[in-house]
């Protein structure tokens, strides 16, 4: 099939339109839920004083969240790819956002702790569900830009919701509440309001898409067709076939590495700078912290597209997230407000773009209902390191005495992961399956 052929063209042009119609709002939604995820970062000083809680008390209840997310990652998957999409999203952002509103009635370690379990059980299912639903309309050669598109609402959600957070909490609650209640009570409202909105306007798949021409959507179809036939041929694409693939393993203990680096910064950055500010978290600290997400965005764009056009998404995944390892233990090394931003700048750079880069990884490999178990199954056990990372920082920094121990064990165990993208690159071109297609 040329370049100039009739179907390559209506390819391209179902693409722009996806592009165009799916993306923002995916975006729009991981905003949201990543803000809902962490704001406990911005609560955590006036809800300690408010509530009691300790140090340890608040590591594991924000870190307990995901267990519960991880335990129902699997069944949530499924559970999309037999209704579809449209009104499982719909569900899990309603859902999310009433518990997420209710954690303004945390007024106790047993509360906070059960409304963090909730929260992750509501929001079960979202990311794999939208990394799945990534597949059935992008195609393998142009996924890593799309996953990056997707991934800018990471970097989105953290330079928008630290300066909505502070604000929040600097603004004169109303109903008698607390900034800090009125901070989880508008942003879960907000949750909900657009969960209702992606009931009306997702697609469940380009097949049911009466917004593409009928060449554009046989065209896409053909293409999508092509890639899941590889997948079956090289891959995996059934249930049986995928519990028995060591490689689902390392990729589980991969992306937990790389959540490990994600959770143990995002927690903490806004205290972070606050201390070396000198000053509480309102609105100015949410502007500072919104500069290692701006770098993270730009990073994630010039990087997703280089790996796109190269080829090299393993390479280059490894190399990001060696970066975010060095830029959290710069973090930690450093004494003043200035150095230690820019290694926030690194860290956040190397731990967003590593992303999407490392989810052509898997979704290249795995087709069928195995994608809808293997993501899901990926993110919930990788996720695991969202609970881990908080309470190894607290437990390194109480067993080393030292406030810097967290943070670098944190980044040795970024360093490690990128030391085994570049063992399984070598495992998988020895297979020789390791088929990564450039634009």
């Amino acid at each position: 099939m040329s370049s100039t052929s009739p179907a390559v063209a209506a390819c391209a042009s179902a693409l722009r339109k996806c592009r165009w119609r799916l993306l923002p709002f995916l975006v729009l939604m991981y905003v949201i839920a990543f803000i809902d995820r962490a704001n406990v970062g911005f609560a955590k000083n006036a809800l300690q004083a408010d509530t009691g809680l300790s140090n340890a008390a608040f590591a594991f209840g924000a870190g307990v969240f995901f267990l519960s997310y991880a335990l129902f990652e699997v069944p949530s998957n499924l559970a999309l790819h037999r209704f579809g999409a449209r009104r499982w999203m719909a569900r899990i952002m309603v859902s999310w956002g009433i518990v997420s509103a209710s954690m303004a009635f945390a007024h106790s370690a047993t509360a906070f702790y059960l409304l963090r379990l909730l929260l992750g059980a509501a929001e079960a299912g979202f990311f794999p569900g939208v990394i799945l639903y990534l597949t059935y309309w992008f195609p393998a050669r142009v996924r890593g830009q799309a996953m990056g598109t997707f991934y800018f609402g990471l970097p989105l959600a953290l330079v928008l919701g630290g300066p909505l957070s502070g604000l929040l909490l600097e603004l004169h609650a109303p109903f008698g509440l607390q900034p800090w209640q009125w901070m989880f009570a508008f942003e879960g409202i907000l949750a909900s309001g657009v969960g209702v909105i992606a009931f009306f306007y997702l697609t469940d798949s380009p097949a049911k898409a009466d917004w593409l021409a009928q060449d554009e959507r046989a065209a896409l179809l053909d293409e999508l067709g092509r890639d899941e036939h590889d997948k079956r041929s090289h891959g995996v694409s059934s249930l049986s076939a995928l519990w028995r693939s060591p490689r689902l393993l390392a990729f589980c203990v991969v992306y937990f590495t790389i959540q490990m680096s994600v959770y143990g910064v995002v927690f903490y950055l806004p205290t972070r700078i606050a201390e070396l500010f000198g000053g509480k978290i309102g609105l100015t600290v949410g502007w500072l912290t919104a500069i290692p997400w701006l770098s993270a965005l730009v990073a994630t764009w010039l990087v997703t597209r280089a790996a796109d056009r190269t080829g090299a998404h393993r390479g280059l995944a490894a190399a990001m997230l060696a970066c975010a390892g060095c830029g959290i233990a710069a973090s930690a090394l450093g004494t003043s407000l200035v150095p230690v931003l820019i290694a926030f700048c690194f860290a956040a750079s190397g731990f967003v773009a590593v992303q999407p880069l490392y989810w052509t990884l898997p979704t290249n490999y795995l087709g069928g209902i195995a994608a809808a178990g293997g993501i899901a199954l990926i993110n919930s056990l990788g996720n695991v390191g969202g609970f881990v990372a908080p309470n190894l920082k607290a437990w390194s920094e109480r067993a080393f005495a030292d406030p810097r121990a967290g943070m670098l064990c944190l980044a040795a165990v970024a360093i490690a992961g990128s030391l085994m993208l570049v063992w399984l690159g070598r495992a998988t071109r020895a297979e020789s399956n390791d088929r990564l297609p450039a634009a």
